[in-house]
């Protein structure tokens, strides 16, 4: 599930056909913190996730009907893809609990550097790769390098995500646990319920904290 549609065509001109789909995601998935099921089973964003992975959801979920072995989620490295990625884990622990349970959900690891070194690029994943790599092929001149950072997947041409992404010989996936989803699902329930004292409790101890701020 591939968040954006530019990074939807590049992931579908660079998967592997034989074994991957590709199913982009149009616009934020429903917040399903306040949502009935029958509101759940109309809505445009939602009804294409249920129906590609064929289980149906909720108590009709069945599991022997699941069409793929893994369910990658593959958002990009911000704000807006961390939301995603949340609303989807909460509607997947919620509806689709199984799924969670028996280690079928994924998300992609999308690198946030390129660095390119006499027209060859290396990628790194964290600020920490990146200083290494710079460190390793810049030497005595790290002016020598060009330090790219990605905003999101669709900056990606299908050969670059396939082979930092989806090609399952390099990509790095991080599977979901059943404790993953519940920590979303407690955020999800703080920060989108309709009980507002943990809400304003939440920010105020962890406002500190926050690096990226979407406004």
């Amino acid at each position: 599930m591939v968040e954006g549609n530019s990074a939807g065509g590049s992931a579908k001109d660079g998967r592997f056909s034989r074994f991957q789909a590709i199913l982009p995601l149009r616009g934020k998935v429903l917040n399903v913190e306040k949502s009935r099921l029958d509101k759940i089973y109309s809505n445009s964003h939602l009804v294409p996730i249920i129906k590609a992975i064929g289980c149906g959801i909720g108590d009709d979920f069945d599991i022997t009907k699941l069409r793929y072995n893994k369910i990658i989620i593959m958002a990009d490295a911000d704000v807006d893809g961390s939301h995603i990625r949340i609303l989807l884990l909460t509607f997947f622990y919620r509806h689709m609990r199984p799924l969670i349970e028996n280690g079928h959900v994924y998300l992609a690891q999308p690198p946030l550097y390129e660095i390119i070194k006499n027209k060859k690029s290396y990628y790194a994943f964290s600020d920490e790769e990146r200083d290494k790599l710079i460190q390793e092929l810049g030497g005595d001149n790290p002016n020598s390098l060009i330090i790219k950072r990605y905003k999101g997947l669709g900056e990606m041409n299908p050969k670059q995500l396939s082979e930092t992404t989806m090609d399952p010989s390099r990509r790095t996936l991080l599977r979901v646990t059943i404790e993953d989803a519940m920590a979303c699902d407690e955020i999800f329930s703080i920060l989108m319920g309709e009980k507002v004292e943990p809400r304003r409790k939440f920010i105020e101890e962890n406002a500190k904290y926050v690096k990226e701020l979407d406004i």
